[in-house]
């Protein structure tokens, strides 16, 4: 890895780099004077297979980026995770999203950008083609769950994840309230020393 890490942050479903997470982890990157290019978050299609040729081109423009996967950026995360050998932070990630939607194909709208778009069948067989066995090498997974989570059930990402590094925080919601009071862990975790971190102010984030 280069002397500064890169990332790859990877919005949820319905979601957009405006997310609330995505804009306070590009915040605080540009807040500790990182290089932009190191930072990607791409704004995801919503049929899984062009999000993931998406996500498979974020990956090869960086070398050895860490994936960070909100929702079903997590459950992507996990899949890309796997298959490059990868480290991956997630945050209330979705587990086999494929089977919470088999009864929710009707039109979509995104929450930030206002597109409209219909959720298919195939939307969902493109998901089930990505579920991958639960991660056997624990060291390269952190996984953040908080128990208010009013979308995803947490104790599905407890169960799957059992084996990884799992913090289950009691309330909060899916977004994952107090989300800018964990950067500083998501930045060590990604690889940056912690001298560069001690410069965060994260009273700009309140």
């Amino acid at each position: 890895m280069s002397s500064c890490p890169s990332i790859v942050y990877i919005h949820g479903f319905n979601s957009t780099p405006a997310s609330f997470k995505a804009q306070q982890v590009r915040k605080a990157w540009l807040q500790l004077g990182l290089p932009q290019q190191q930072l990607l978050i791409p704004e995801l299609h919503h049929h899984p297979q062009q999000a993931m040729a998406q996500l498979h081109a974020a990956i090869a423009q960086l070398e050895q980026p860490v994936l960070i996967g909100s929702s079903l950026g997590g459950y992507y995360a996990t899949y890309l995770a796997q298959r490059y050998h990868l480290k991956a932070l997630l945050i209330n990630p979705a587990v086999r999203p494929h089977a919470l939607f088999r009864d929710f194909t009707a039109e979509q709208i995104n929450h930030y950008s206002g597109e409209r778009w219909l959720l298919t069948e195939a939307h969902v067989q493109a998901l089930a083609a990505l579920e991958v066995a639960a991660p056997a090498d624990a060291e390269r997974f952190r996984v953040w769950l908080q128990t208010g989570d009013e979308t995803l059930n947490y104790c599905l990402a407890e169960q799957y994840y059992a084996g990884c590094s799992v913090q289950i925080e009691q309330g909060g919601d899916h977004g994952f309230q107090g989300f800018a009071e964990h950067l500083p862990a998501l930045f060590s975790f990604a690889g940056l020393d912690s001298s560069i971190l001690q410069s965060l102010d994260l009273s700009a984030f309140e």
